[in-house]
């Protein structure tokens, strides 16, 4: 069976182009484009890796960490960021399970990252 991501990122063009090239790596992948879609997404079935847009409009990315790491503390989450320090706004327990990407992201960095994260490194490297 596939591994299961997430992918929940408003900028549509990339995540639909991203989520294409996840599905061609055997990866099954659930987009949504909001955080309020996100969280529904998380409650719904648990995928095994979130990757998130932390900019998004509605429920932003940080409120959809709060929220997803309330229901499951141990779920490995990559943000997805333009901006380089943001995580310097979330508690240290928000991000225990959580690595963070600058946009754009090479897809290589993204599959070492998941790849990372599913052998329980996700507090190695907190920015990439």
């Amino acid at each position: 069976m596939a591994l299961q991501i997430l992918l929940a990122d408003d900028e549509k063009d990339f995540v639909d182009t991203l989520a294409e090239r996840l599905r061609i790596r055997d990866f099954s992948v659930r987009v949504v484009y909001n955080g309020l879609d996100a969280v529904a997404a998380v409650k719904e079935s648990r995928p095994a890796v979130v990757i998130l847009d932390l900019f998004m409009p509605g429920l932003p990315g940080d409120e959809t960490l709060r929220q997803i790491t309330a229901l499951y503390h141990d779920l490995p989450i990559i943000l997805l960021t333009g901006q380089a320090g943001v995580e310097e706004s979330f508690a240290s327990e928000e991000l225990a399970n959580c690595a963070c990407l600058t946009k754009p992201v090479a897809l290589s960095q993204l599959l070492e990252q998941i790849e990372s994260m599913l052998q329980g490194k996700a507090g190695g490297d907190r920015h990439v």
